[in-house]
């Protein structure tokens, strides 16, 4: 696919990433094909990222069969004690779990408020939080747009933070607080650098409003999801 897409790649900060051990990656969500770009990220650390995603990726056509193929973990929302159990059991056993701790991907293109699962399962398996933010993915296929799979030479952005260690008995919400700042933070620096511009009016849809693109403020993203989930 990438030889195919010819995604012009910057990734940075792959030497947080532990050559060897437990490691939660907790990354932004704005494309359903994430889960192959932020595994990239840790490809130049020799590590595979077996990733928690919803159900309802592993029941879709296209992403079913990768998600089942690569054998990451399907998350059941009515259900979910077991999934995180088995995330902290691969943690246990060494791998790097993936996690979109937004739950869902966020059609503002901001980091949305994030779930503590990912600090709770780092802390249980006394494992770090690797924060990453993805930038550029959403051109290829998110919520509310059409695919653009044959769209080649799209520049994508992996920046990679400092990890995030939990100390036995720190408070669970303000670890979470502080792993979506730096998600944000990251997010931030990769929009800023970002060496494209939308080529029109109309193509400002995959820039956030507050940078003076046309994707939906948080509120109005907020309302869409409420309304229109997919």
């Amino acid at each position: 696919m990438f030889r195919l897409l010819d995604n012009k790649f910057h990734i940075e900060g792959t030497e947080h990433i532990p050559a060897t051990g437990g490691a939660v990656i907790a990354c932004n969500h704005i494309s359903y094909l994430d889960f192959i770009y932020s595994g990239l990220g840790a490809l130049p650390a020799k590590r595979l990222v077996r990733f928690m995603a919803k159900k309802e990726i592993f029941d879709n056509k296209i992403a079913g069969p990768l998600m089942r193929g690569m054998h990451h973990i399907s998350v059941d929302r009515a259900a979910g004690m077991a999934s995180f159990r088995e995330g902290i059991a691969k943690l246990k056993d060494g791998e790097v779990v993936g996690v979109f701790p937004e739950a869902t991907i966020s059609r503002s293109f901001t980091v949305k408020d994030i779930k503590s699962g990912a600090v709770r399962m780092a802390a249980a398996a006394k494992a770090p939080i690797i924060p990453m933010a993805l930038w550029g993915t959403q051109r290829l296929w998110t919520k509310g747009r059409p695919r653009t799979l044959t769209k080649r030479h799209v520049p994508i952005t992996i920046l990679i933070g400092e990890p995030i260690v939990p100390a036995p008995g720190e408070d669970r919400e303000m670890l979470t607080k502080e792993l979506r700042l730096r998600m944000s933070t990251l997010l931030d620096r990769a929009q800023a650098e970002y060496p494209d511009a939308p080529t029109s009016e109309e193509d400002k849809w995959w820039i956030p409003a507050h940078l003076g693109g046309t994707a939906p403020t948080p509120e109005a993203a907020e309302a869409l999801d409420a309304t229109r989930p997919e």
